[in-house]
């Protein structure tokens, strides 16, 4: 793919998110480094240099082509740390039930949730499954995300999570998205194992995970640790294997019930614990002394009708690096929006606008192992930006739920 020399001006804004090389705790999530009237110069799909126009533009030798941003933000793409990018089928039949009162577990223990995808997921093809996830990245890319996180986990067979893996794989091939892919094998336990969760536990160290390593299809192994699905010694047995095989670790916890999950990810150094709308002071000093990341995903409480969100300011005031984002699924969090995301966590989880924009990029970058590449305007990293239709970058949640940026670039490629 050819990579032009690019050269962007006329920022009312150029959100640079510049600093430490490391993910922002505290005060530094406020800091965004913004540049008035700043210019940034791409070269070879990579940030050559930002600063003042003028000093930008003495920069420039040979052909350039220029982007004029017409008086907008100019932001690094967001990076979404949570998703569930593909899979068959949509459960628009149970977000009718739960209108109709009904609470996302109760539709679980009939059959639905997680596993009613799981058939849609296992009876498509590969083909199929990569098609649905080039849709996906689509609704990404044009909300200006450029990178995400895509979790297996609607197979749970042996055959059926390598399928969905390797479709994550060619969507990333295939598309401008970046996909960082995670095996999410102990998602569910499936309908032929209900009543034998311990042997779909061997099944996923024994055979999944084996094939999974060998194979080179993911980066991470994450597990739903929760009531009525994994517990905490069926979570132990399973990151520790993962980790044998030198796959980073994320953790689904405390989203329904605090289970002692935040723990064991803190003993086995997870990169990662993701929801954690239960967990409690206790907890949240573990990952501090842990240097856990807490990954926080406001848009399934609002999709599931809870009330409770995580306590991200207590999270912030504590000193965690902590992520937003979107947990792209077909039933508790049908959205690739994050611009609704940062919404969400200003109005209900009461972070400042400038805290969740670093959430949702440099914090969000270092969860994935990317922040070096990734999550900031800087000199040397992938050229991934967005011009936002916004004068200040405060407005993109603040109009929230028809915001789309005016412009994105992957790599320095315009999608």
């Amino acid at each position: 793919m050819r990579h032009s020399c690019l050269l962007i001006t006329n920022c009312s804004q150029l959100v640079t998110i510049g600093g430490p090389s490391r993910a922002r705790v505290g005060d530094e999530l406020r800091e965004l480094q913004i540049l008035n009237n700043g210019a940034m110069l791409v070269q070879g799909g990579r940030i050559a240099a930002v600063g003042p126009k003028s000093e930008i533009e003495a920069l420039v030798s040979g052909d350039v082509e220029p982007i004029d941003a017409g008086g907008r933000v100019v932001m690094p793409g967001f990076v979404d740390a949570h998703t569930h990018l593909v899979f068959a089928g949509n459960r628009a039949d149970e977000f009718e039930m739960r209108c109709a009162g009904m609470t996302y577990q109760q539709i679980a223990e009939r059959g639905g949730g997680i596993r009613s995808t799981v058939r849609r997921t296992r009876a498509a093809t590969e083909d199929e499954l990569v098609a649905a996830g080039q849709k996906h990245a689509r609704w990404f890319l044009q909300g200006g995300t450029t990178t995400v996180e895509a979790k297996s986990g609607y197979g749970l067979t042996t055959e059926d999570e390598l399928k969905l893996l390797r479709a994550i794989c060619r969507v990333s091939q295939t598309t401008l998205l970046r996909c960082v892919p995670t095996f999410l094998g102990a998602h569910e336990i499936p309908d032929e194992y209900k009543t034998r969760p311990d042997a779909y536990v061997d099944l996923i160290v024994n055979q999944m995970l084996p094939r999974v390593a060998e194979e080179k299809l993911a980066e991470f192994c994450d597990i739903f640790c929760e009531s009525k699905v994994f517990s905490v010694p069926q979570a132990d047995r399973v990151l520790t294997a993962a980790k044998n095989y030198g796959l980073g670790l994320r953790m689904h916890a405390d989203q329904f019930t605090s289970s002692g999950a935040v723990e064991l990810a803190a003993t086995l150094s997870a990169k990662t614990v993701d929801h954690l709308e239960q967990t409690t002071p206790e907890s949240i000093a573990v990952m501090k002394r842990a240097g856990v990341q807490p990954v926080l995903l406001p848009g399934s409480v609002y999709a599931i009708g809870s009330q409770k969100y995580a306590p991200a300011r207590a999270m912030i005031e504590a000193g965690l690096p902590v992520v937003i984002a979107t947990d792209f699924n077909p039933g508790s969090s049908p959205t690739t929006s994050m611009t609704m995301i940062l919404s969400l966590a200003y109005t209900q989880m009461k972070m400042t606008p400038a805290e969740a924009i670093t959430a949702a990029t440099i914090n969000a970058a270092w969860s994935l192992n990317r922040g070096h590449e990734i999550g900031s305007l800087e000199r040397g990293k992938i050229a991934d930006f967005a011009i936002h239709d916004a004068e200040d970058y405060r407005e993109l949640a603040y109009f929230f739920g028809n915001h789309r940026p005016h412009a994105v670039f992957a790599a320095g490629v315009k999608v």
